[in-house]
């Protein structure tokens, strides 16, 4: 039985068909990657996992549980977090005081959450910001807190969306080694990324979207080769 199942989801968005039939599993372990271009729909499907939005059809399951429908808080409590391409902390609250908020989706004991906090700063490598405001963090650092906030939760499945935008080349390498680390410690993982080296480098498959349809599915190297993909980054003109 696979970890996660999206079968036949779709999304209407007034005349908008944002996503369009899309059918996927992610198996347990597995590091699957989500391609295509800018406006193609792959956060929607994201939103639609974590249930930001419900889908106008099809089914999503979640450890062989429908989910689809359900409200983010109790998706999250499932065992499912994501992470957002915007990353928005409580810019006002310190880094440990951030991961402690995640960590009450698992207690509701305050010195349990800290230890949670703890455990998940040092994990990301984040013990020398643990104390600063996470509103006063430079882009790399926000995006890691972002992680550990998802961590915090104890999820089965980390959905991460873009967690590689706008991070110089060292911020990447260290970001590789976390989700590698993440993936070590037994989480599933569903990855939407533009930085084709990264996600080559990590992902076990690809998915491409386009126009809010899958239009290809396979191992990184066969994704990258197959036309339609080819075409749908670069136009028809120019593949």
């Amino acid at each position: 039985m696979s970890l996660l199942e999206l079968s036949s989801v779709s999304r209407r968005f007034g005349g908008l068909m944002a996503v369009n039939g899309v059918s996927f599993s992610l198996e347990k372990g597995e590091i699957l990657g989500l391609i295509g271009p800018n406006g193609a729909g792959k956060t929607t499907i994201f939103n639609l996992i974590n249930g930001f939005f419900a889908p106008t059809s099809g089914r999503i399951l979640l450890a062989g549980q429908r989910i689809d429908g359900w409200k983010p808080h109790r998706v999250c409590r499932r065992g499912l977090a994501r992470t957002f391409q915007v990353v928005k902390p409580l810019a006002r609250l310190s880094v440990i005081e951030n991961v402690m908020v995640s960590a009450y989706c698992r207690t509701s004991n305050r010195d349990e959450a800290r230890a949670i906090a703890e455990e998940t700063t040092a994990f990301t490598d984040m013990q020398e910001w643990r104390a600063s405001a996470a509103g006063s963090l430079p882009l790399g650092m926000r995006k890691r807190l972002e992680m550990a906030r998802a961590l915090a939760t104890r999820p089965q499945v980390l959905l991460l969306d873009e967690n590689f935008a706008g991070l110089n080349p060292s911020e990447v390498d260290a970001t590789i080694e976390i989700v590698r680390k993440i993936h070590a410690g037994g989480v599933t993982i569903l990855i939407i990324e533009h930085n084709m080296r990264v996600i080559m480098a990590i992902s076990h498959r690809l998915i491409c979207i386009n126009y809010g349809e899958k239009i290809a599915e396979g191992l990184p190297r066969e994704v990258a080769d197959n036309q339609q993909v080819i075409e749908a980054y670069l136009g028809v003109a120019h593949a």
